[in-house]
């Protein structure tokens, strides 16, 4: 039996097929994002008029929790599965994943031009020319405080170059004066933790460019325990989570239960955001040990992974991000440092910045100047979490009295080592 369909029912299912959204047959970019303040808000703003320029092509934001990124698409990229696009921030660490989108982009003298300097950090191998993405910004880890806390205390912060020794003791003064629960954290992680060490002497590298441990690791291990037994640094921070998995120190620091705290320059508009008039706050330089004064250069990235279904639009979309215009917008709108050659000369408006925020992104910007080389060499470096896990799993168990600060250091040796290994395999 032949089925017929009549003149009505065949304008019926015409007026379905018609009706059937765009995307049933154009190209999705799925892009999986994370923020510090509103980087996805304002990503999503820019991915409309992408799409209004280049009909039939959809983006599509997953906004996710930064552990997402640094746990769970490593997992998914490994199993082969992923997005077209993600926001990272191991840029070595994943390079293996990462899709070559130099055929996709308009001009790739411009993107030489205005990212030379960092496109590097992207690429598997050095000898590599490929594109495979752009910094969403630069960053660097550094120290904010709470300025009124010390106004209440009456104790003065400490000048420019001043060590971490000295910015612990008058934190510590002000925590005792206005009963704050602690005198300052660290972001629970081995980033954050990299920039003291090198300051207090760690080489991170042998002369063949090989991870190592020295006496200036060990230094700054020893003293990290040693300010959480003595009820300097806040306990739950870094004590309270296992393993390597990632915790800020913002949210002690908007609350007010911390004096001062090591994170970083992203932050910038979420303590804008956060802390509105509750306390005035601001950025400082890094506190120097003997070796430096550094924090560590990074930043995230916007990458094009294998996995894409739809690497042509997938680079369309990310050479459209990385205009000048687009890119502008981007640092403008969420505070952050550019990344862009061209607009780091010219200098971007920060619109929505309050005063406090304007003062940090200049504090962080003159900071680039005193970053260590030791602290860009470990932000390039492939295997640089192999160090920054192990540094967070082991010195958390000092801390909470599982093992002593030298048994730390022999472990994160041991778990290094392995690390390295299995990244090479």
């Amino acid at each position: 039996m032949v089925n017929r369909i009549s003149k009505n029912g065949l304008s019926a299912v015409v007026a379905a097929i018609i009706a059937l959204p765009v995307s049933a047959w154009a190209a999705d970019i799925r892009v999986m994002c994370y923020q510090d303040g509103n980087e996805c808000e304002v990503t999503a703003e820019i991915a409309k008029r992408f799409e209004a320029q280049n009909a039939g092509t959809k983006v599509i934001l997953d906004v996710v929790p930064y552990k997402t990124i640094v746990e769970q698409l490593p997992v998914q990229l490994a199993a082969g599965q992923g997005p077209d696009i993600a926001r990272v921030t191991d840029l070595g660490g994943l390079s293996k994943y990462y899709l070559d989108i130099s055929a996709h982009v308009k001009d790739a003298k411009y993107w030489e031009a205005n990212f030379g300097a960092t496109l590097p950090w992207l690429r598997p191998t050095a000898s590599d020319k490929g594109i495979y993405g752009f910094m969403s910004q630069l960053t660097m880890t550094g120290p904010y405080v709470n300025k009124t806390l010390f106004e209440q205390a009456k104790i003065p912060m400490p000048g420019a170059k001043a060590t971490w020794d000295e910015w612990v003791e008058a934190a510590r003064k002000v925590s005792k004066a206005t009963q704050t629960p602690a005198a300052l954290a660290w972001d629970r992680s081995g980033h954050r933790f990299a920039g003291p060490a090198i300051s207090y002497g760690a080489k991170i590298f042998d002369a063949k460019g090989d991870l190592v441990l020295d006496d200036g690791y060990k230094t700054a291990v020893n003293k990290f325990v040693g300010w959480h037994k003595d009820g300097a640094m806040l306990k739950e921070v870094w004590g309270g989570s296992g393993g390597s998995s990632y915790a800020d120190s913002i949210g002690e620091f908007k609350n007010g239960r911390v004096a001062m705290v090591l994170s970083g320059s992203w932050q910038i508009n979420r303590l804008q955001k956060d802390i509105g008039t509750a306390f005035d706050w601001v950025a400082i330089p890094n506190p120097c040990g003997p070796a430096a004064c550094t924090g560590i250069p990074g930043g995230a990235a916007w990458v094009a992974l294998k996995t894409s279904k739809s690497p042509k639009e997938a680079g369309m979309f990310l050479d459209f991000m990385a205009q000048e215009a687009n890119y502008a917008e981007f640092v403008g709108k969420t505070n952050n440092i550019p990344a862009h050659a061209g607009l780091a000369k010219k200098g971007v408006a920060y619109p929505s910045a309050t005063p406090a925020a304007r003062a940090a992104l200049g504090t962080f910007s003159n900071g680039v100047a005193s970053l260590s080389p030791v602290a860009y060499q470990f932000q390039g470096y492939k295997f640089n979490r192999a160090i920054m896990l192990p540094t967070v799993t082991r010195v958390t168990q000092a801390i909470v009295g599982e093992m002593s600060a030298d048994e730390a250091m022999t472990k994160i040796a041991a778990d290094m080592a392995d690390a390295v290994k299995q990244a090479q395999k």
